[in-house]
């Protein structure tokens, strides 16, 4: 029981890498790599903070904060540069590499150790073993994904929805989509990052491989709620990406107890995604029911 306590927990904190990328590659539909570079400097920018005395809930918010500077770069050299999305996400997170080893005072991991952190409030504590990391996730993510939903239904988060549907369209009705698309960058990158230093204050420590294969699990989050709840309107399907963040981590929890190493995860990610998005095709071959697959191949 325990396990998936623990599960459900990382799961809900992980959760905000999901709602980070959802917002790039589901609404705004820009691929953004940026996100590999952005989890780490969210990390490494908390733990550094946290462990020169800066408040834990301060250092948080700043590591949002540098997690939307990321983002802010990998828009102008998108929009301004003119360099693809994809390039553009990469350089910023190879940038980033140097700059999470600058943040660390040259360490390649900082530890945590005796320090207070969000998950040393005293009513945490108190809670039954792995509950605070779902306690905490789940007020997070709620905020988040309430803050999100406002957004998108105000005026200028329709124009920000025109803009990842339509760009010739949303420009032919007045809307800046470059400053649209800076925009999105920096909001996802910075939920990015804010999950980075939740994630590190929950393990304890900032690592600069740590961002190595997020992409693969935000991706696996979006898909299998896409998979897993079809169709749903654009509240739902947020919530559909935290549910899909805790039963990817249900399925890792399974594959471990089957034997397999902890080594194997990036690769058991990734294989796990793959299945998700070829369900489709599946479908046709072996003639699975319809309702499952609704919405797997949908784009806002």
């Amino acid at each position: 029981m325990g396990l998936i306590t623990s599960s459900i927990g990382q799961g809900l904190l992980w959760a905000l890498l999901g709602l980070g990328l959802y917002l790039s590659f589901r609404i705004l539909n820009v691929t953004d790599m940026t996100v590999e570079g952005t989890f780490p400097l969210g990390a490494a920018t908390a733990v550094s903070l946290i462990t020169h005395g800066v408040n834990p809930l301060l250092a948080s918010l700043v590591a949002c904060l540098a997690g939307a500077l990321a983002g802010l770069i990998t828009g102008l050299l998108t929009t301004k540069g003119k360099i693809p999305s994809l390039l553009a996400g990469i350089l910023t997170m190879t940038a980033a590499y140097s700059v999470n080893l600058r943040i660390m005072g040259n360490k390649s991991n900082l530890s945590l150790m005796g320090k207070t952190t969000l998950f040393s409030n005293a009513f945490l504590k108190q809670l039954p073993q792995y509950f605070d990391s779902v306690v905490l996730g789940l007020i997070v993510i709620a905020i988040v994904t309430g803050l999100i939903v406002l957004f998108l239904n105000t005026e200028y988060g329709q124009a920000f929805i025109a803009t990842g549907d339509n760009p010739a369209m949303a420009r032919s009705m007045g809307i800046a989509t470059n400053k649209m698309v800076i925009f999105g960058l920096m909001l996802s990158n910075g939920l990015v990052g804010l999950c980075g230093a939740l994630v590190a204050q929950s393990n304890g420590y900032a690592d600069i491989n740590m961002g190595i294969g997020t992409i693969v699990i935000a991706l696996a989050s979006i898909i299998i709620g896409e998979v897993a709840f079809g169709e749903l309107t654009l509240g739902q399907r947020l919530v559909a990406v935290t549910l899909g963040s805790i039963i990817y981590r249900l399925i890792l929890l399974a594959v471990l107890q089957l034997g397999f190493s902890a080594n194997d995860l990036n690769l058991i990610s990734s294989i796990v995604l793959a299945l998700c998005m070829m369900l489709p095709q599946l479908d046709k071959i072996l003639n699975l029911k319809k309702p499952i697959l609704k919405g797997v191949a949908t784009h806002d």
